[in-house]
């Protein structure tokens, strides 16, 4: 690690780095726990959106719950340390969510 500080990016506005340097260590770990979360959320939301826009499902899953669109996928949540899967669909510009069970049923 060196002793020098980091340099930021280019693309990187400078009120952000402004802002980013008066913050402790603490709150820099949080930010970079959340703009982590953040981008994938962000990268989620494309590729649900593309995969909308490519498949065309034809028939409904047996196990897809009425209140769930035929278009929805399965997504993995890690919550405490505990893998769930859950159904999750566009409607708009919002992504929808609905608890569909453990990874692991003995949980």
């Amino acid at each position: 690690m060196s002793y020098e500080p980091p340099t930021p990016p280019t693309e990187l506005p400078n009120n952000v780095v402004d802002t980013l340097e008066g913050y402790s260590p603490e709150l820099l770990q949080q930010v970079a726990q959340y703009a982590e979360e953040l981008a994938e959320y962000r990268e989620r939301e494309v590729r649900l959106a593309e995969e909308s826009d490519e498949e065309t499902i034809e028939e409904r899953p047996e196990e897809l719950p009425d209140d769930v669109p035929g278009k929805a996928t399965i997504t993995t949540k890690e919550i405490n340390d505990n893998r769930y899967y859950y159904w999750q669909w566009r409607e708009g510009d919002k992504i929808k969510s609905k608890y569909k069970g453990p990874v692991n049923p003995d949980e």
